[in-house]
């Protein structure tokens, strides 16, 4: 391969994830009562296609109509027959949607509009709207398990803006659950357009899935991704194995076996493991195919283990085995190319970070689909990826984010969104 030109293969690939400009312009417009998962939803559907390349945004109507009418707004404000009411909020719902027009004018790609719409009448405005500058598709979350419809109640009123300056917690629930009767007057089911509907999907219960003139690459993608969503709390634990001959030699890649340290911290490991999941039975060890993952792994017992080859650390293509020092001092156009740009650059037969992600995509929905713990052991260039991903990381970060050895990072997913803990090991 030429010098430098693994940044410009890069590049190719990059293309091939965003795809053709004219296709780009996509409004993923949520429909749903309050209360019912749709602000979760949104969120981690915008993260997962950042996370893809995607240049996609979260405009959430709510705060358009407490930047223009305050917080202080009670339930009357949402009756169906308030006339004023429902003009006040429209009209915040067309600020929201000129915003993401213009954005989309300005290159971006992907919107994800965030707000009840639960009128056939709301909808059509927005059609039109956006009729000849985006393709709309309605997403439609229901939940009917009144379980899930308490909890994301309860949370609501802890976290919304709407009741921040209300210190009396039943008034205010009392308030919300006025609002809800308002919404459920006036709702009316998506059967308009093209729309994924999510029944009770976010519960334990068997849900389902509705789709409706769902057609191309991005929204195939984003009914895959979004059957295999739930709210089931979890965590995901992510470690580095532990030093390998390679690291203590500053080389890259390879299949090297662990040092004595890389030892210690497979048997500190075991024990962190089995304490921190001694009750969790389901969980599982995801290993990559490399001999220093699988031997970090060995002393983890009473878990099933899963090798993913998808797992295995970037390929460093003819530089495999390699220090940097070495690549500088006999490929320095490569060595140069890389600093540049580490993650649109791709070594020479081997890959990008980019390329990384595009093969850790099946990782993730699978990871999202898991209802129990999942032990993760791979690499830096993989875990990099793959923590961006949980905490919407902008892609170019990717190849910097610090991943240290002989730590584990604590991903903690549910309802109230993802949260971080770090246990430094050795």
């Amino acid at each position: 391969m030429p010098s430098a030109a693994g940044a410009g293969a890069a590049g190719a690939v990059a293309d091939r994830l965003l795809g053709p400009k004219e296709r780009r312009r996509l409004a993923i417009v949520l429909v749903g009562l309050p209360a019912r998962g749709k602000t979760f939803t949104a969120a981690k559907l915008t993260r997962y296609l950042r996370w893809l390349g995607h240049d996609t945004k979260h405009f959430n109507v709510g705060k358009y109509r407490r930047l223009k009418h305050g917080c202080t707004q009670n339930a009357d404000f949402f009756r169906s027959d308030n006339q004023e009411g429902i003009d006040a909020r429209n009209e915040v719902a067309a600020l929201a949607m000129d915003d993401m027009l213009s954005w989309m004018d300005e290159g971006g790609q992907v919107g994800v509009f965030d707000a009840t719409n639960s009128t056939k009448l709301r909808r059509k405005m927005l059609l039109t709207m956006a009729e000849g500058k985006c393709q709309v598709i309605f997403l439609e979350t229901i939940c009917k398990d009144p379980a899930v419809i308490d909890q994301n109640i309860r949370l609501k009123i802890r976290k919304s803006p709407d009741y921040a300056d209300q210190p009396d917690y039943e008034a205010a629930l009392a308030d919300f659950k006025a609002r809800l009767v308002h919404y459920s007057k006036a709702y009316e089911p998506v059967d308009e357009g093209s729309y994924i509907k999510m029944i009770d999907m976010v519960s334990e219960q068997d849900g389902q899935m509705q789709v409706n003139n769902i057609s191309g690459y991005l929204p195939g993608r984003i009914v895959f991704f979004l059957v295999n969503t739930h709210l089931t709390p979890r965590p995901i634990l992510l470690t580095r194995h532990g030093e390998s001959m390679f690291n203590l030699n500053g080389r890259i890649g390879g299949d090297p076996e662990l040092s004595a340290t890389g030892d210690i911290y497979a048997t500190k490991l075991a024990s962190f493991v089995h304490k921190r999941l001694k009750s969790q039975h389901s969980a599982s060890i995801w290993t990559s195919t490399l001999r220093r993952t699988i031997l970090t792994a060995t002393h983890i017992t009473g878990f099933p283990k899963v090798q993913w080859r998808a797992l295995d650390e970037i390929d460093a293509g003819i530089c495999d085995g390699m220090t940097y020092e070495e690549i500088k001092e006999t490929m320095p156009d490569e060595y140069q190319s890389r600093k540049l740009d580490k993650l649109r650059y791709r070594y020479p037969r081997g890959e990008s970070y980019l390329d990384v992600i595009q093969r850790l995509e099946p990782v993730i929905v699978e990871l999202e689909r898991q209802r129990s713990p999942v032990v993760v052991v791979a690499h830096q260039a993989i875990l990099r990826s793959l923590y961006a991903y949980f905490t919407d990381k902008p892609l170019d970060e990717i190849p910097h984010i610090e991943m240290p050895l002989h730590t584990i990072i604590e991903i903690q997913m549910g309802v109230a969104g993802v949260q971080e803990k770090r246990y430094k090991l050795l």
